[in-house]
């Protein structure tokens, strides 16, 4: 997905979502769902954010 696509459906500019995946910005994590979604969970939660959305523990 094009960053300028990405954008669009997240309401943010171009600017914004350049400074998410470039590191700059934390991308706030209602955004991260959205992104989630829009990639059909190509890109996961935990990638985007792993503080806030940790992998689940194995049971064992």
């Amino acid at each position: 997905m094009k960053k300028s696509a990405l954008a669009k459906k997240l309401g943010k500019s171009r600017i914004t979502v350049r400074s998410y995946l470039n590191g700059h910005r934390r991308i706030p994590a209602e955004d991260v769902l959205k992104i989630e979604r829009f990639t059909n969970r190509e890109v996961s939660r935990h990638e985007l954010r792993p503080d806030i959305y940790p992998l689940p523990e194995e049971p064992g």
